[in-house]
């Protein structure tokens, strides 16, 4: 199966994609938009070959450089909370293999995504071509700093852990934005939930996560 095999595995597993569905709904996930991306966004083209047989599991697996694609709870959970309201430009931080991106991307009107890890970018690039996704802009730089020159947005999640937001992304969220993110040290991680609205930033605390951390700079690799 090839990198970006939009058949494939895909092809012969949508009982497994459906039993995924309905245990992420049994999980509490209730957003039908999300779950039916869930159902439809060929993940196996997001992962390594040796790891296809666990394609629609719900589980984190290992894409490289000390990077994991996410559960899809987690990818469900955090599109979910992102799309409380609609959102027309949404700034992701950690592209990664773009499992994520490419959920976002048919949630929103437009989706810019920044990853600091060179060799992902044209990987992902070519799963996005292969789905014809158009809407995703797509850079490889430092999330710690966002994207001011695209800011505001109007959503903003980030795929990583810092041990606290960085202030530069809550400066670029929109009024009436939401900015989502694991949030803790290795030990200890929370997604946190950041709105602005007229009378400030609004923080609340949901359920408890594992991310790899979020790191500061870029990396050739």
């Amino acid at each position: 199966m090839s990198g970006c095999d939009l058949q494939g595995i895909g092809m012969t597993s949508q009982r497994t994609r459906d039993r995924l569905v309905a245990r992420l709904r049994e999980q509490g996930i209730t957003d039908e938009a999300v779950l039916s991306l869930i159902g439809s966004v060929p993940r196996h083209i997001f992962i390594d070959e040796a790891w296809g047989h666990r394609a629609y599991e719900d589980s984190s697996l290992p894409i490289g450089h000390g990077q994991t694609i996410s559960q899809p709870f987690i990818v469900a959970l955090m599109s979910q909370l992102l799309n409380v309201s609609p959102r027309q430009r949404v700034l992701e931080v950690g592209t990664g293999s773009g499992y994520q991106t490419a959920v976002l991307a048919s949630l929103c009107e437009r989706l810019f995504s920044v990853e600091r890890i060179e060799a992902l970018v044209p990987r992902a690039q070519q799963r996005f071509a292969a789905m014809k996704l158009r809407n995703i802009t797509l850079r490889y730089g430092d999330g710690y700093a966002g994207w001011p020159e695209k800011a505001p947005f109007d959503g903003i999640l980030v795929t990583a852990a810092p041990p606290e937001i960085p202030a530069a992304l809550v400066d670029q969220l929109a009024l009436g934005g939401r900015l989502i993110a694991p949030v803790g040290t290795a030990e200890s991680q929370s997604l946190q939930v950041i709105d602005r609205t007229e009378d400030g930033l609004i923080e609340t605390m949901h359920e408890r996560v594992h991310f790899v951390p979020l790191v500061n700079g870029i990396a050739k690799q």
